[in-house]
């Protein structure tokens, strides 16, 4: 890290400006807007009696020799120096900055790139909840009566970390700030009585992989969870979007291998919940898959409709799905892989044409993600590729859509042959 980062209150310092134009304009605008007192010079004439008792200077010239001159004044005069667009001239740099009621964010690429500085703050600010700043006006209030009223400091640090992760934080971002109040207030005397607080348990998904396409919601409460219970078949990219000190507890299993009950897990879940902790239960799966191969789950002269079930009863003959793949009808099927051969056969049985399309997604939208695309009466051959010890969560498409995988929506008739 070459720069540290640092917030300093230039409330009533002087801060030097040089420079007439769009961009000594906005460094001037944004130092003013935190309360320092500006002082505007013009390009072409600066002493250092311009920048006496400064406590920064900046300058946008809009001229290499004018920047330079300035800069050597402003270093002649022992003030600190940002000069727009010129890294080598800086002794500080000016991040992208998100502020939202008090909360400040500020990213820096280390002048390497002002651009992608720029793309992340959009990022942050679409993930930062818009009433951050109540949340941190709730903070600021009982941050001075837990440090009176909780001798401990670990009990302490516990109380304030629940503070703004907890059902009061979660009060205060929906905009009910009395209510927020009230629950810290009795969060405060719980810990102050040494009573635990009871947690609560959130039911997550995980979608299908990705960890780009995680919800906000989702990605807040990976933060602010104190354990994580997850399946097996969540990727480790979405698990490392947990805050770092989060207990992740694997309680699914993989095919042909033994795992958590649901009981001993629902058991878990309680147990955590008692115990004061925030806990998230991460499940793996999402129809969404299909998006990543370019195949439609509706089409408007293919499919009207699109029926999601699951392969583990394809053995069984009471289920009537089989007979939805019918023409104008998409049929998505879960964990149908290794029972695929049972899977055609019903649905052939049902009267579904064996040239119908299929396609078996597995991994999806992971960097492994693999994709075959065949006929219905070649279904078994084709799992076949993804039932292997290492193959990884499948999906089956049947329907006529499913010859629009990965093509842009030109049917790949030939390759399903």
């Amino acid at each position: 890290m070459k720069h540290l980062p640092l917030f300093f209150d230039l409330v009533g310092r002087k801060v030097v400006v040089v420079g007439l134009g769009a961009e000594a304009d906005r460094r001037a605008n944004l130092v003013q807007s935190v309360g320092a007192k500006v002082v505007r010079l013009p390009s072409d004439s600066t002493v250092v009696a311009d920048f006496r008792d400064s406590a920064a200077a900046f300058i946008a010239t809009g001229t290499l020799e004018g920047d330079t001159a300035a800069q050597r004044v402003a270093k002649a005069a022992g003030v600190p120096v940002n000069v727009a667009d010129r890294p080598a001239l800086c002794d500080f740099i000016l991040p992208a900055i998100v502020e939202r009621d008090g909360v400040v964010v500020a990213i820096s690429t280390g002048g390497a790139s002002p651009t992608l500085a720029t793309v992340l703050r959009a990022r942050i600010e679409a993930v930062l909840p818009e009433r951050i700043g109540a949340l941190a006006k709730l903070a600021r209030t009982f941050r001075v009566q837990a440090k009176t009223l909780i001798a401990d400091p670990a009990r302490r640090r516990g109380f304030l970390r629940r503070l703004v992760e907890g059902p009061a934080a979660r009060l205060a971002l929906a905009g009910d700030e009395a209510g927020a109040r009230r629950v810290a207030l009795g969060e405060l005397d719980a810990v102050r009585r040494r009573v635990s607080p009871v947690g609560i348990a959130h039911i997550v998904g995980a979608g299908p992989g990705d960890p780009d396409l995680l919800t906000l919601k989702v990605a807040q409460l990976l933060q602010e969870a104190d354990a994580i219970l997850h399946d097996e078949l969540v990727p480790s990219a979405i698990l490392g979007r947990a805050r770092r000190d989060a207990e992740l507890v694997a309680v699914g299993k993989r095919k042909g291998q033994a795992g958590w009950a649901q009981a001993d897990i629902e058991a878990e879940l309680v147990r955590r919940v008692r115990a004061g902790q925030t806990v998230v239960r991460l499940k793996a799966g999402d129809p969404g898959v299909a998006a990543s191969v370019g195949i439609p789950l509706t089409h408007r002269h293919l499919a009207s409709a699109v029926t999601i079930v699951t392969g583990h009863g394809a053995g069984g003959r009471g289920d009537t799905w089989p007979v939805l793949a019918a023409q104008g009808h998409t049929l998505t099927i879960y964990m149908g892989a290794t029972g695929a051969a049972s899977v055609r056969d019903r649905l052939l049985d049902a009267g579904t044409h064996p040239d119908t399309p299929v396609a078996i997604v597995e991994n999806g939208t992971r960097p492994d993600e693999r994709v075959s695309l065949g006929r219905l009466s070649d279904l078994a051959r084709l799992a076949a590729a993804h039932t292997r010890g290492d193959s990884g969560p499948s999906l089956i498409i049947v329907g006529e859509v499913a010859a629009y995988a990965a093509n842009a929506g030109r049917p790949l008739l030939a390759e399903a042959s």
